[in-house]
């Protein structure tokens, strides 16, 4: 019975590993809108902070928590086919929080890991700025008269919803260098969704990718950590 309870409580190895760094990388952005709009994504650049602790190796995998603070431009890019000729993007800039659960399989100090995340992301809007194009500007012949979204900023400032990704870690003496490949769901609408409001769904969906370099400030001591 004791021997039992002792090999129970070996199965986690206790770690204590804290890096902090930055981030960079690109989003491919199109709003879920609700009546639909016809879009191409919109690509841009953003860039942040990151930290992560690891806190646990269950059996093979490594147990971490991701912390992020970021600055994106969010917003749509319209594919306009009524004949018009008009063309239209909207920016929207946002400081983005994600705090993602982070799971490895590999190496922790030399060599390659795999990895997993997932977990929730909030965003702030700051601003927004519009660029119109194909003058004379007619919005006579848009599809089902979908044209509410023209010079209106968001309704709500918050966005928040549900990040996912897979990547693959690099480590070193000097750090880790992290690619990562990462989806955002957005649950919040960002324009009025009820009944006075002229859209039923209004949320960012965000494909990225991103390369982010964390150096260690705390580590967990020990030779057997490979």
């Amino acid at each position: 019975m004791g021997a039992s309870l002792v090999a129970m409580a070996q199965v986690g190895e206790r770690r204590n590993d804290f890096s902090i760094g930055f981030t960079g990388g690109y989003t491919m952005n199109t709003m879920d809108f609700m009546p639909k709009i016809k879009q191409s994504r919109k690509n841009s650049p953003m860039f942040g902070f990151a930290s992560r602790y690891i806190c646990e190796k269950y059996f093979t995998t490594i147990c971490a928590v991701e912390l992020e603070l970021q600055y994106n431009n969010l917003g749509w890019k319209e594919r306009i086919e009524d004949g018009s000729g008009n063309t239209y993007k909207r920016d929207w800039h946002f400081l983005e929080m994600p705090i993602l659960m982070q799971m490895g399989w590999g190496r922790e100090r030399k060599g390659l890991k795999f990895l997993f995340e997932a977990g929730p992301q909030v965003g702030l809007y700051l601003s927004g700025k519009e660029h119109m194009g194909g003058a004379p500007w007619d919005t006579s012949a848009r599809p089902n008269g979908v044209v509410y979204q023209y010079g209106k900023d968001p309704d709500n400032k918050i966005d928040y919803g549900i990040a996912a990704g897979l990547g693959v870690e690099f480590s070193s003496p000097i750090g880790h260098i992290l690619l990562q490949g990462r989806y955002y769901f957005g649950l919040g609408d960002l324009y009025d969704n009820s009944k006075r409001g002229d859209f039923g769904r209004s949320a960012n969906q965000t494909l990225m990718v991103k390369m982010t370099y964390l150096f260690d400030i705390v580590r967990t001591k020990g030779d057997n950590i490979k």
